[in-house]
C-alpha cells in the first residue's frame, strides 16, 4: 500500500526509475536518484536518534537538499516542518521552539545568522548544514555538514507509521498573534496530491515549475502533485518575474502555479507563441479580471484553473476552465473527494444566493493547530448530525470565509472574516472595492484595508501602485470610483505608491502590514 507521503517518490521509482524527477539548476535527478537521496537522508536522521513523530525543520532555499530532507524525515517516521527562507532568525526560532524541533536542516550561511537565536530552542539536538564554510557552534547542539551526515551506513527500518499519523506541520500567519502550525497527516497530503492531479489531468509527461515557497501548502503541492504521477518538478528561486518566464521556456514547463501578485507581474511579459504551458493555476486570493484577461491573451493554449484553498484543508474548490467565460468570478465547486458547504451560524444550509460560512469536510481536513487547543476548537468544529445512528460527530473546517452559491451550486467569494471592513454601520468586502480599482488600466496592484476612524468606526483606505509607464493620481482614481461605488464604499483615502506593494512570506500582498502602517492616518494629531 502506498499510503505515506514519501511513497509517492518510491512508487514512481518503481514505475519509471530513469524518468526525471527533480531539477535544480544544473542538478537533475531521476526517480532512482531522488529515492536514493531520500533514503540516505532518512538513515542520517535515524542514526542521529530521531524518534517516531519528532519534528525535523527545513530552513533553506528551494534546492535538492530541501526536498530530500523533507521526504527523508517522513521516511524516518518523523514530521517535517518547512520554514519559509524569507523569515528572520527570531521568527525561525519561534517556530522551532513552538513545535519542539529536534533536527534542523539549513545551510552553513543561514546557520551563522541563526545560531544566536537557537538558544531559544531547548529541544533542538542536531543541526545539519549544507554548503561550504565552518559551521557556527550552537551550545548543546551537534552540528554536522550535509555530506558528513549522509555518509552513514543504512539504518534499520523506521517505526511503523500509518496514514493517520502526522506527516508535516505548516506554519501560517494569522490575522493576529504568532504564526500557527497546521498539522497535516499523511492521509491529508496523499488525498490532496491525488485530488489535484486528477482534475489538472497530470501525467508523467508534465513538468511543473515550483516557484512558490515550499513552506506554503500551495507551493509544496507542486512537489506532491508531480511525484504522485511520476512527473518532473523544477525548482526555482527567482529574483525577477522574467526569471520565471525564462525557466518556463528553457525547461519546457507544462504547469505553473502562482498567487495574484506574481501573476500581475507575469501577465505583461513577452510570452513566446510556442509556450509549452498546458495550464496555469491561481490560489491565495482572487485573480483580478484584467490580469486574467491579459494572461489568456498571452497564453492562449494554457488552461487557467482558478482555485480556493486554506491551509487547514489544503484545497477546497476549483473552477473548470470551460466554465471561465460563463462565470469568471466564481470559485467553482468542491475538488474531488471533498464536500464544501455554505452554512448559517446554526449549521443549517444557506439558500442559493444567501451568504454564509464556507465549511469543508472530507479527507483533506487537517489535524488541527499544533499546541493550540483553543484555536483548534474554534476552527475545527463538528457538523450537525446527518445520521442519528452515528455516535461520533465528524469534524469539519469552518473557514471563517463568507461565500455564496448560485442555483447551479457554483461558489462565489464574498469576504474573509478578518478582512471585512465595518464602516458607517455597513460591512464592506475589500474585494468589492478592489474590483473597481483594478478596472482602471493604469493600476497594477491595489489593496483596500480598513483603518480606525473616529466617526465611521473604520475608514476605507486604498493603497495602489500604477503600471510601469503609466501615471494616475489619487484624485483621478477616486473620481473613477465614484460612478461605480456607493458613498459608504468609497475610499476615504487613496495612497499611490511606487514599485510594488509589500508581500508576506508566501508572496501575497501583506494586508496586515499595510493595516499597521496606515492605522493612524485618521487619528487626531496632538
Amino acid at each position: 500500500m502506498n499510503d505515506l507521503i514519501h511513497h509517492l517518490i518510491f512508487q514512481s521509482e518503481q514505475a519509471s526509475p530513469d524518468a526525471e524527477a527533480l531539477v535544480y539548476g544544473a542538478q537533475r535527478l531521476s526517480y532512482r536518484g531522488l529515492a536514493a537521496l531520500v533514503r540516505a537522508a532518512a538513515s542520517a536522521f535515524l542514526r542521529g536518534g530521531l524518534q517516531r513523530g519528532e519534528r525535523v525543520a527545513v530552513y533553506m532555499e528551494k534546492n535538492v537538499e530541501n526536498v530530500a530532507a523533507m521526504f527523508g524525515a517522513s521516511l524516518a517516521g518523523g514530521v517535517f516542518v518547512p520554514v519559509n527562507p524569507l523569515l528572520k532568525a527570531e521568527q525561525v526560532a519561534y517556530i522551532l521552539a513552538d513545535c519542539n524541533v529536534r533536527v534542523l536542516v539549513t545551510s552553513a550561511d543561514r546557520l551563522r545568522v541563526l545560531a544566536p537565536a537557537l538558544a531559544q530552542c531547548p529541544d533542538l539536538r542536531t543541526v545539519i548544514a549544507s554548503g561550504s564554510g565552518d559551521l557556527a557552534a550552537v551550545p548543546n547542539v551537534q552540528a554536522l555538514s550535509w555530506d558528513a551526515a549522509l555518509d552513514v551506513p543504512p539504518a534499520g527500518a523506521p517505526a511503523r507509521a500509518i496514514d493517520a499519523d502526522m506527516a508535516a506541520i505548516l506554519y501560517t500567519s494569522g490575522s493576529t498573534g504568532k504564526p500557527k502550525g497546521v498539522v497535516l497527516s499523511h492521509r491529508n497530503m496523499m488525498a490532496g496530491a491525488r485530488s489535484v492531479a486528477s482534475y489538472l489531468g497530470n501525467t508523467p509527461q508534465d513538468r511543473l515549475l515550483a516557484v512558490l515557497p515550499l513552506s506554503f501548502d500551495y507551493g509544496l503541492s507542486q512537489l506532491t502533485t508531480a511525484f504522485s504521477v511520476g512527473a518532473c518538478a523544477v525548482l526555482i528561486n527567482h529574483l525577477f518575474p522574467r526569471d520565471v518566464l525564462n525557466a518556463v521556456v528553457s525547461e519546457r514547463i507544462t504547469g505553473l502555479a502562482a498567487v495574484p501578485p506574481l501573476w500581475i507581474q507575469l501577465a505583461p511579459l513577452d510570452w513566446p507563441a510556442d509556450c509549452t504551458l498546458r495550464y496555469i493555476t491561481n490560489s491565495g486570493g482572487a485573480m483580478q479580471r484584467p490580469t486574467l484577461d491579459a494572461l489568456r491573451k498571452a497564453l492562449p493554449k494554457a488552461k487557467p484553473y482558478l482555485m480556493y484553498g486554506l491551509t487547514e484543508a489544503f484545497r477546497s474548490t476549483y473552477l473548470p476552465p470551460e466554465e471561465l467565460d460563463r462565470r469568471p468570478d466564481s470559485m467553482g465547486k468542491a475538488i474531488p473527494n471533498a464536500e464544501v458547504m455554505v452554512l448559517r451560524a446554526d449549521g443549517s444550509e444557506c439558500d442559493a444566493g444567501e451568504p454564509g460560512e464556507l465549511v469543508h469536510r472530507g479527507a483533506l481536513v487537517s489535524m488541527g493547530y499544533w499546541n493550540d487547543p483553543a484555536r483548534t476548537a474554534e476552527r475545527f468544529r463538528p457538523l450537525p448530525a446527518r445520521h442519528a445512528g452515528l455516535p461520533l460527530q465528524e469534524l469539519a473546517v469552518w473557514s471563517g470565509d463568507t461565500v455564496r452559491r448560485d442555483e447551479e451550486g457554483f461558489l462565489y467569494f464574498v469576504s474573509r472574516s478578518d478582512e471585512m471592513i465595518k464602516t458607517s454601520g455597513y460591512r464592506v468586502s475589500p474585494s468589492e472595492v478592489e474590483e473597481v480599482i483594478y478596472a482602471q488600466a493604469a493600476v497594477a496592484e491595489a489593496a483596500a484595508i480598513g483603518v480606525p476612524h473616529p466617526s465611521l468606526g473604520q475608514a476605507i483606505v486604498v493603497v495602489a501602485a500604477t503600471r510601469e509607464g503609466t501615471a494616475m493620481t489619487a484624485a483621478e482614481l477616486l473620481a473613477a470610483c465614484k460612478p461605480r461605488l456607493p458613498a459608504y464604499m468609497l475610499p476615504q483615502k487613496i495612497v499611490m505608491v511606487e514599485g510594488t506593494l509589500p508581500r508576506n512570506p508566501n508572496g501575497k500582498i501583506d494586508r496586515k502590514l499595510l493595516g499597521t502602517e496606515y492605522a493612524g492616518v485618521f487619528q487626531e494629531k496632538p
